[in-house]
């Protein structure tokens, strides 16, 4: 009897731990995000990524960002991070950074993706929670002069 009430007991935290961690079902009701179908590289290797965002009002505090990365070859690269507004309405984001360490981004093919994140404050502890994300094949374009 005992070992069943540790077990329910560790079953129950484990379960609120997990909802602290990713937040109530249906917390963003309204969602969306996509990436456009081309970016850029400057002379100076910064890339440039854009895309739409929509996510409604959500329940709990903490900021809500749209980041993300670009791949050529096997090789992924952040490429910034842009705070959302999560409001109902569809909203364009702009992410635009240097890959780190000097790595080298150059126009052609690419993979995109991109995440919507809501840092989730009401532990006190930021806690990430991703609401949606998007992945698609792009062209990466020089930036004209």
């Amino acid at each position: 009897m005992r070992g069943s009430l540790v077990a329910a007991g560790a079953v129950a935290v484990g379960g609120a731990l997990l909802t602290a961690a990713t937040g109530p079902v249906g917390a963003a009701d309204v969602q969306a995000l996509s990436a456009a179908p081309t970016g850029t590289v400057s002379t100076d290797g910064t890339v440039t990524l854009s895309g739409t965002y929509r996510c409604s009002p959500l329940s709990g505090s903490g900021p809500v960002f749209v980041s993300s990365t670009v791949r050529t070859g096997e090789v992924r690269h952040g490429i910034g991070g842009t705070a959302a507004t999560c409001d109902g309405v569809q909203h364009m984001w702009v992410n635009q950074d240097k890959p780190a360490q000097g790595a080298l981004v150059t126009p052609g093919p690419a993979e995109v993706e991109a995440t919507l994140v809501h840092l989730d404050t009401r532990s006190g502890l930021p806690l990430p929670r991703i609401i949606a994300t998007h992945r698609n094949e792009i062209e990466l374009r020089p930036t004209k002069s």
